[in-house]
């Protein structure tokens, strides 16, 4: 029995190639059972005309499909639904409406979902003037080196990187790139054995806290601080004391006595984006030896650092090994990648392989791989050479508007990074601020869920721009200080 080339349509909206789509119509029909095994589907001529493609475009379709099995070819005949092919489960899956009733608020043990994060919209990107940060610029992005260094490690040679379960174990070439290229940029020396490949930087802050946070045990964040590191010592139940920054960052003579942990990002603090002193550094690792306290060092946005060279990472000053160094490729690659390291003695990261193992095993072998092949080829230096120039130039832009409409500035503004940490007028609620300037196309951050929950101000906000472009900056300025003139009248 023939299969109606009438059967298929080829939605104009699908995502992928013309080719993908028309592997998922006949994949899809096959999955939904429309297709049964032994029926012969259309010729790839009378299909092509039908859907309005090439016809090499459905013979590369059936090709493909032909390899995973879901149909065969016989000689002259044409193809076939094969009769090994996937089948769909033998239930119903449209499943019966739940009755409701049961009690879900009893059965959750705990609480994860968190409305004080910095809000944002889904859609950020139909906004004319995103203020948001944390996001990538695609033009500032090699796709086309990325997909080089991706098609490479999908080559024979790398097969077995990409395929087998490492169990606890990292890419070698990814490590051994980060132990000889990257981290000597921060002055840090370390052995294979004292780095572990983690899912981004908040994975890795996750591991820290499960690790060396208990109840009984007292951490010390910044205020304000990231929110998600807020969350993460919550779940710990330990006792977390916020320590308000100012213009040299955490000052480590207001930490409590009975301090655990420490949590830092000292060369560009989140969100004020301040750089701690030498001094200041050479006074915290010094508590820490007297004291006995673990600093774990995020070291966020160093690479974009805009009046010389980056200061070295506070991990290179640590002589005794009270420091975990925690660092990302989140922003100087993109979000969407997910892959960071930790940097701490080898007793930390036994633990923390151990743990990592048990949750997730390890990071995708293929993107690790993929890293490592864009690192070693020096796409990664140039990425963060376009990058700096570029949020340099857009920095000076944004400081120039800020100046130009009489916004604030809170603290004092650091000389790098890709945001500016604001403060609005008094009697300016940051959250309806947001909510006002979206209807003009504008997107800010609100500022509340950076700070100590006991503070209580929502005045504060941020401004970020990695992901708009610098043409655009001064006119979203300007509508921002409008807004807040409006509201205050």
């Amino acid at each position: 029995m023939a299969i109606p080339v009438d059967s298929f349509f080829l939605d104009p909206e699908a995502e992928g190639t013309l080719q993908q789509k028309v592997q998922r119509l006949v994949a899809e029909g096959v999955l939904a059972g429309r297709f049964q095994p032994g029926e012969k589907l259309p010729s790839s001529r009378k299909l092509a005309d039908h859907l309005g493609v090439s016809r090499i475009t459905v013979t590369n379709a059936y090709t493909e499909l032909v390899a995973d099995d879901y149909l065969n070819s016989r000689g002259r005949s044409g193809y076939f639904v094969s009769e090994t092919a996937p089948t769909p489960p033998a239930f119903d899956l449209s499943g019966k409406p739940a009755r409701g009733g049961f009690d879900w608020n009893r059965a959750i043990g705990q609480r994860f979902d968190n409305p004080q994060w910095p809000a944002r919209p889904g859609n950020w990107q139909d906004y004319k003037y995103p203020f948001i940060y944390g996001q990538a610029d695609p033009r500032l992005f090699s796709h086309q080196t990325w997909r080089q260094c991706a098609l490479q490690a999908l080559g024979q040679k790398d097969f077995s990187s990409l395929t087998a379960d490492r169990y606890e174990a990292d890419d070698e070439r990814l490590v051994e790139h980060i132990q000889r290229h990257i981290l000597p940029r921060r002055g840090i020396a370390a052995r294979k054995e004292e780095i572990l490949i983690t899912m981004g930087a908040q994975n890795a802050l996750w591991m820290t806290a499960q690790i060396l946070l208990t109840q009984r045990r007292v951490a010390a964040i910044e205020n304000p601080a990231y929110p998600g590191l807020r969350e993460i010592l919550s779940q710990t139940r330990c006792h977390t004391v916020a320590v308000d920054v100012d213009e040299g960052g955490l000052p480590p003579e207001a930490l409590p006595a009975d301090t655990d942990v420490v949590f830092a990002t000292v060369s560009h603090h989140c969100p004020t984006n301040v750089t701690m002193p030498l001094e200041r550094r050479k006074k915290l690792l010094s508590m820490a030896a007297d004291r006995g306290f673990v600093v774990v060092e995020d070291d966020y946005e160093f690479e974009l650092s805009f009046r010389g060279a980056p200061s070295p990472a506070l991990k290179s000053m640590d002589d005794i090994g009270s420091v975990v160094y925690i660092g990302s490729f989140s922003k100087s690659l993109f979000p969407g990648l997910r892959l960071g390291y930790v940097v701490a003695p080898e007793e930390f990261i036994r633990e923390a392989r151990a743990l990592r193992g048990l949750v997730l095993r390890h990071p995708p072998g293929h993107i690790q791989r993929t890293v490592a092949y864009f690192l070693s080829l020096g796409h990664y230096d140039a990425q963060i050479n376009r990058m700096r120039k570029a949020y340099q130039q857009r920095r000076a832009v944004m400081a120039d508007a800020i100046v130009a409409n009489g916004l604030q500035v809170a603290e004092a503004a650091g000389a790098g990074g890709s945001s500016f940490w604001m403060i609005a007028p008094q009697g300016v609620d940051a959250d309806i601020l947001a909510q006002r300037l979206r209807k003009r196309g504008v997107v800010i951050e609100p500022g509340q869920g950076f700070l100590d929950p006991e503070v209580g101000t929502t005045r504060y906000y941020r401004l970020a721009y990695s992901s708009i472009p610098p043409e655009r900056i001064p006119e979203g300025i300007r509508i921002l200080a409008e807004e807040i003139r409006d509201y205050r009248t």
